[in-house]
């Protein structure tokens, strides 16, 4: 017994440290009863320490007795999309390029407009400065209307409503890319709820195994059959998996918080994600299919052919702006009646005339000239945007298309090593409740079945989201 006992002195430090390394966990507290606990000389730490509760006292940080929301992807993805105020602002500004089309196109339709004319003057009076109106001038009153029609500009009136449809195009394609975000968000949020709410659940039942060793470990110590040793080791896995849970239970909260926000609900709205009764989910595609993804996202991402839509309106713009060197031709026609007038002045006490307008710009201070530069430099930078989101994608193809890979294969292989762990697990709880073990051999497993707990769940949902990502990543993301 002695020699056992010195063995496991020397050889027990050892594996702590290797766990300490692998993990970067802090080193756990020693029990109160241990002999070898050193004080506290920090002044926070002290602080920290004296107003510190058990961890059997503290309140947890989600109260369950507060209702939490159940909500699946599927649900999670339409209030998203009718409560968002990103993709509300955005569809108004889709809108919003629908009137200024109409504005532009009002140009071609005919201006009608009427007056009603009421003046006091001295009679026969002349103007001797300022404006140019009549002769001269006499107390009347008269009511008429005018109509302007244009005729011809040359194409600079019909490019400019081209450009703005354009314009508009793009808009739509931007609204829809804000859409996609949205969703993309959501999903990312959405996961992330339920992978941390599946890590609590692995938290709590290390807690509670962890808590039955140290249970067990202090029984042993106190009738002479294990050492402090075994109970200090014990004492340091319960409080591991004690941080363990602190750090999933902030978890599901902030993430339970990201999904309320997203979904423009307040953010002490408490969620329950839960999956969608659905089949498996599909195996990745094939790693040569990149060259068919990437295509079918350069036709379909919504934010590219925003870009393009640009490029092509500013094209437009700079040929409509080019057009004003050219003259304008319109028809106008006016009439009226002027039922108070002079006696003699204005006969007869109606007027009517019509004509044909011709307006040419000879010189405009090179206004034209610099519009339409600034039409084409806007046109080659849409251009070259267009061609580095371009590159971007299919990049960000290539790279969800590997990552859906990875995550895929790494589902088997965690569930391989999570049912292995879980037999050494076994096994070396027989042994430690038999005495044929350490302590050390019994932490070694309890760790590592942890880990192999967490890495098949994060194995899981990292995998549904790469699908996610993957079809954002091709433009073909929709609830």
């Amino acid at each position: 017994m002695k020699i056992c006992l010195l063995f496991l002195i020397f050889a027990a430090p050892l594996p702590m440290l290797a766990q300490a390394s692998t993990n970067d966990l802090p080193a756990a507290p020693l029990p109160p009863s241990t002999s070898l606990r050193h004080a506290t000389t920090d002044p926070l730490a002290v602080q920290a320490q004296s107003q510190a509760e058990p961890p059997s006292r503290q309140l947890p940080l989600i109260n369950p007795a507060t209702a939490a929301t159940a909500i699946t992807r599927t649900e999670a993805e339409r209030l998203a999309l009718r409560n968002n105020p990103r993709i509300t602002a955005n569809r108004l500004l889709a809108l919003a390029a629908g009137q200024v089309t109409r504005e532009t196109r009002s140009a071609e339709l005919p201006q009608i407009s009427g007056a009603i004319t009421a003046e006091k003057a001295e009679d026969a009076t002349r103007i001797g400065a300022g404006a140019l109106t009549d002769s001269r001038l006499y107390t009347h009153a008269g009511t008429g209307g005018s109509l302007s029609q244009l005729i011809t500009d040359f194409g600079h009136t019909r490019d400019l409503v081209a450009s703005n449809k354009l314009q508009q195009k793009a808009q739509d394609q931007t609204a829809l890319a804000t859409e996609q975000d949205v969703l993309l968000a959501t999903d990312e949020a959405f996961y992330r709820l339920l992978n941390a709410q599946a890590l609590l659940d692995v938290a709590k039942a290390t807690v509670a195994a962890r808590g039955d060793v140290q249970n067990l470990t202090s029984a042993l110590t106190k009738s002479a059959l294990k050492s402090d040793l075994d109970l200090n080791i014990a004492s340091a896995d319960l409080s591991q998996a004690q941080l363990l849970q602190l750090d999933t239970e902030d978890a599901v909260a902030s993430a339970s918080a990201t999904l309320a926000a997203v979904l423009a609900m307040p953010a002490d709205t408490l969620y329950r994600a839960v999956e969608d009764p659905e089949a498996a989910p599909p195996t990745p595609p094939a790693p040569d299919s990149s060259a068919a993804i990437n295509s079918t996202a350069q036709a379909q991402r919504p934010d590219l052919q925003a870009l393009r839509f640009d490029a092509a309106a500013d094209q437009k713009l700079a040929t409509a702006q080019h057009l004003q060197h050219l003259p304008t031709i319109s028809a106008l026609a006016l009439g009226g009646y002027t039922p108070v007038a002079p006696d003699g002045v204005f006969v007869p006490n109606w007027y009517a005339a019509g004509g044909v307008n011709l307006t040419l710009p000879l010189f405009t201070g090179f206004r034209i000239d610099a519009q339409t530069q600034e039409a084409r430099l806007r046109q080659k930078a849409a251009e070259k945007q267009a061609q580095d989101l371009s590159n971007s994608i299919a990049r960000d193809v290539r790279i969800a298309l590997l990552n859906a890979q990875t995550a895929f294969r790494r589902i088997a292989v965690a569930d391989q090593f999570r049912e292995q762990t879980a037999q050494a697990l076994a096994l070396a709880q027989t042994r430690y409740k038999l005495g044929l073990s350490s302590i050390v051999e019994l932490s070694q497993a309890q760790l590592q079945g942890t880990q192999a707990s967490v890495a098949a769940v994060n194995a899981r949902y990292d995998y549904l989201l790469s699908l996610r990502s993957l079809d954002f990543a091709r433009g073909n993301l929709a609830p």
